[in-house]
């Protein structure tokens, strides 16, 4: 024990991020200078399902003018029951990603029990708050963060273990601004056309597969108008990451499963353009 520092055993926040905060600030993103040709992530987006909550994002990341990778994974596990994703400058999404996935471990290494869904979004925005100076600079990252929970039981005389789960998600701002959205949410360069997409296909209890082909159908909207925002690369086999929250917990789906989904959207987009063309003539 002489080897810790006194702080390690006199802490009284159940903070992860306050304790590097008063230990070691240097560890955490620093204020730098905004450049060009940093990368940048585009378009993610969650919709609620009958499971619980579904979060889908483009490969897609840019620089300037320049796709910078086609690779980027913007969707993450937070914990078991929740998901996060962030558009903006793509290494500081990254690093604000794992620094709040080992928040939400450690609060509940030292309570003993997770974090609410509530509690974590808001853990979410007062680290974001942190990161005014840099979104300042140009250098700004925007989370998208959503989980499930039960909803009660499903009927009076249900047993507790029958439960619904009920998706929520949290959108923010750059400043830390928190606000929970009702059904379906976007954010990122292509989120205007995604979002219009969701409100056409977005139903009450979807189903997890017709809830990530109206996913899929959003991105490929996101794609046509927004030169930021990648869809399904069906030629490199490059298809985006999708993962739900549900009475099982957190999972992606597989990669060759949402390629199969993405393919059938191409071709049912190509066949009404097709019609479409023969119609005009």
């Amino acid at each position: 024990m002489s080897g810790f520092e006194p702080a390690f055993l006199s802490a009284t926040s159940s903070s992860f991020f306050d304790l590097v905060s008063g230990l070691r600030p240097d560890a955490l993103p620093t204020p730098g200078h905004a450049g060009a040709g940093v990368p940048e992530g585009t378009t993610v987006l969650a919709l609620t399902t009958a499971e619980g909550v579904l979060m889908a994002g483009d490969r897609r990341a840019t620089a300037g003018h320049q796709i910078a990778h086609r690779r980027i994974e913007k969707v993450h596990r937070a914990d078991a029951e929740s998901v996060i994703g962030i558009a903006g400058t793509a290494g500081l999404s990254l690093e604000l990603i794992r620094l709040f996935q080992l928040e939400l471990e450690h609060y509940e290494k030292i309570e003993g029990t997770p974090l609410s869904l509530e509690g974590k979004a808001n853990r979410l925005a007062a680290m974001l708050r942190t990161n005014l100076g840099l979104a300042l600079q140009g250098l700004a990252v925007v989370p998208l963060f959503a989980g499930a929970e039960l909803a009660g039981a499903d009927s009076p005389g249900a047993e507790p273990t029958a439960r619904a789960p009920r998706g929520r998600i949290f959108s923010f701002d750059v400043t830390g601004g928190k606000y929970e959205e009702v059904s379906w949410h976007a954010i990122g360069s292509g989120s205007g056309p995604a979002r219009s997409a969701l409100k056409r296909l977005w139903a009450p209890a979807l189903e997890t597969e017709a809830a990530a082909i109206a996913a899929l159908e959003a991105l490929a909207d996101a794609a046509e108008d927004d030169a930021g925002t990648g869809g399904a690369d069906l030629v490199h086999g490059i298809a985006p990451v999708i993962r739900t929250v549900g009475p099982e917990g957190e999972r992606r789906l597989d990669e060759a499963y949402v390629l199969d989904l993405a393919a059938a959207v191409v071709e049912r987009r190509r066949a009404g353009a097709a019609n479409r063309g023969e119609a005009a003539r």
